[in-house]
């Protein structure tokens, strides 16, 4: 079945964040204006106004735009584990997923700028909590209720039990590469190892029916 077409407004509007996406950042909030924007999406300035109203609502947008971008990649058309499949291979592959998409030059830039601009913005922060962590451990309880109910899981609260293996899998490495910059991001196999790790302490707790 063919798509419909993408309509002329729906490509400025898209032009327009990905050129902000691009100057936001490259040179932060305060480095950023709306005719560099408007420039590099071939469109006029009023018209970026005309889509997001002011700078600080595009700012947001883009924010949210690029976390749910990265969550939609962790989180959509994600199976539960067959009854006959390993339940640490299916959580190491999960966690290598998420370590994979989140820990990336660009998403990691976007944190370290929402940081920065909190005090400025509290909503961005608002933002990158609702798209990312709050979304990452919501799925993954969802996951976690369903295991749990087939005996898979000793978990009595799920969302709990979601929160710790989030933070067991994502809390060092990207607190190293916020601190340290991309020379922190650590390479693909110290992940899968740091992921099999994670997921090892998790099922030490969490593994096996609820007795």
């Amino acid at each position: 079945m063919r798509q419909p077409a993408e309509g002329r407004s729906e490509r400025k509007r898209r032009a327009i964040l990905e050129a902000a996406e691009e100057v936001f950042l490259g040179g932060g909030y305060l480095g950023t204006n709306m005719d560099e924007i408007a420039a590099r999406s071939e469109v006029s300035k009023q018209t970026v106004y005309k889509h997001f109203g002011s700078k600080e609502n595009l700012f947001v947008e883009i924010v949210s735009h690029m976390t749910t971008g990265a969550g939609d990649l962790v989180h959509e058309d994600v199976p539960d584990p067959a009854e006959d499949e390993d339940l640490a291979d299916y959580l190491g592959d999960y966690a290598l997923r998420q370590l994979t998409v989140v820990l990336t030059p660009r998403l990691m830039r976007l944190r370290r700028l929402v940081i920065g601009e909190v005090a400025r913005f509290p909503e961005l922060a608002g933002a990158l909590y609702e798209h990312g962590p709050r979304r990452a451990v919501g799925a993954l309880g969802e996951i976690f209720e369903r295991l749990a109910e087939r005996g898979r899981l000793s978990v009595e609260d799920p969302h709990a039990a979601a929160s710790r293996f989030n933070w067991l899998v994502m809390s060092e490495p990207v607190n190293r590469a916020m601190l340290l910059g991309d020379e922190g991001i650590p390479a693909r196999e110290e992940l899968r190892e740091h992921a099999a790790e994670s997921v090892r302490v998790f099922l030490a707790a969490y593994g096996g029916p609820r007795r």
